[in-house]
């Protein structure tokens, strides 16, 4: 009892202050990197508010003109969809290279179905959700199930895909006015409407609401969490009890209904339905938005917020760059310094060293 109350007096006589980590001396660059970290969207947002006023200085009047506002708008539509098909499959660590052509298939059964087979529109634009989506299942269950790299399956699948493409379509484009006259509603997202100053199509509005969507989705409900984790950790997302192959065969199935809707947009933009797109172009340029719009590489860190507001400053760049009649190899050179900081950025803002 004596050694008790020995303990307990030299207890009362001990330091009772709680331990506390001062943040007093955490320096600028440090809080920057928590600010950028906790607000991913914020680089290209700043980025794109820099461009605009710059390129807004340097080419004056011609850069916010009516028809340079509108074309900007326009062009965003499909990388933007494409975009975010390509968000959700970064944000698990993966990369799908098969987007593009996905797209360009789906378009093209969405025409044909319509247009040479004379099928009711509705039929043929859910044939072409289909296909995609069959596309994005299989390179899902070759990446969860058959433990394959991302990269090489969606470059082998974008092979196929191709290659599938172009016998089915016997290389015919289907003609706009074809388009006009037996499936009008392909055309859907082409109608445009005023807004003030501003001419918008519902391309542009569905890619908005798709993005909002998706940005809820992944804030805010168990699956996008769960795509997070997987990106993030796959071992420890297991051991939490998420069925990771689940998730990234939903991941990879929804990238390819995403986009066979881009399908049905870029219908309503190009007018006609080409079996030799630019699909090298679309492809890239999503995942160039991606990655400017700070989504990492490694996966589980990003905004798809980011992705959006990148493909607005890579359309901005890219017009004003042209309306200063800029050289390709210059546009081309700044694009890539653009890419490459920004993936500096990226790793600055997720590295351990802020932990």
């Amino acid at each position: 009892m004596t050694g008790a109350q020995e303990f307990e007096r030299v207890l009362d006589g001990s330091d009772k202050n709680v331990a506390s980590f001062e943040h007093q001396d955490v320096s600028l660059l440090k809080r920057m990197q928590h600010f950028l970290h906790s607000t991913p969207a914020a680089v290209p947002l700043i980025v794109l508010v820099m461009a605009i006023i710059i390129f807004g200085f340097a080419i004056g009047g011609r850069f916010f003109s009516a028809y340079t506002l509108t074309l900007i708008l326009q062009q965003i539509a499909i990388v933007g969809i494409l975009g975010a098909a390509q968000t959700l499959v970064i944000l698990t660590a993966g990369i799908d290279l098969s987007i593009g052509v996905i797209m360009v298939i789906s378009s093209v059964v969405m025409g044909n179905v319509a247009v040479t087979y004379g099928l009711p529109t509705p039929v043929a634009i859910l044939a072409g959700m289909i296909v995609g989506g069959l596309c994005g299942l299989l390179n899902g269950f070759l990446v969860a199930n058959m433990k394959l790299p991302p990269f090489i399956v969606t470059l082998g699948t974008w092979n196929i895909v191709m290659a599938t493409n172009f016998i089915y379509s016997a290389n015919e484009t289907i003609r706009d006015t074809d388009v006009d006259e037996q499936a009008p509603l392909l055309h859907f997202f082409a109608i445009s409407f005023r807004l003030g100053g501003a001419v918008l199509t519902l391309g542009v509005i569905a890619m908005v609401l798709l993005v909002l969507g998706l940005w809820y989705i992944l804030n805010h409900t168990a699956w996008g969490r769960h795509v997070y984790a997987v990106g993030d950790d796959p071992e420890a997302a297991k051991l939490s009890g998420i069925q990771t192959k689940k998730v990234l065969l939903a991941v990879y199935g929804v990238s390819g209904l995403i986009a066979a809707f881009a399908a049905w947009v870029s219908i309503g933009r190009n007018g006609s339905v080409s079996p030799s797109s630019a699909v090298t172009d679309f492809n890239l340029q999503a995942i160039t938005a991606t990655v400017i719009g700070g989504i990492s590489l490694f996966g589980g860190r990003g905004s798809i917020l980011g992705t959006f507001l990148a493909g607005w400053l890579l359309s901005i760049m890219t017009n004003a760059m042209n309306t200063a009649s800029w050289l390709p190899a210059t546009q081309f050179c700044l694009l890539g310094v653009l890419l490459i900081v920004s993936i500096i950025v990226t790793n600055f803002i997720y590295s351990r060293t802020q932990r």
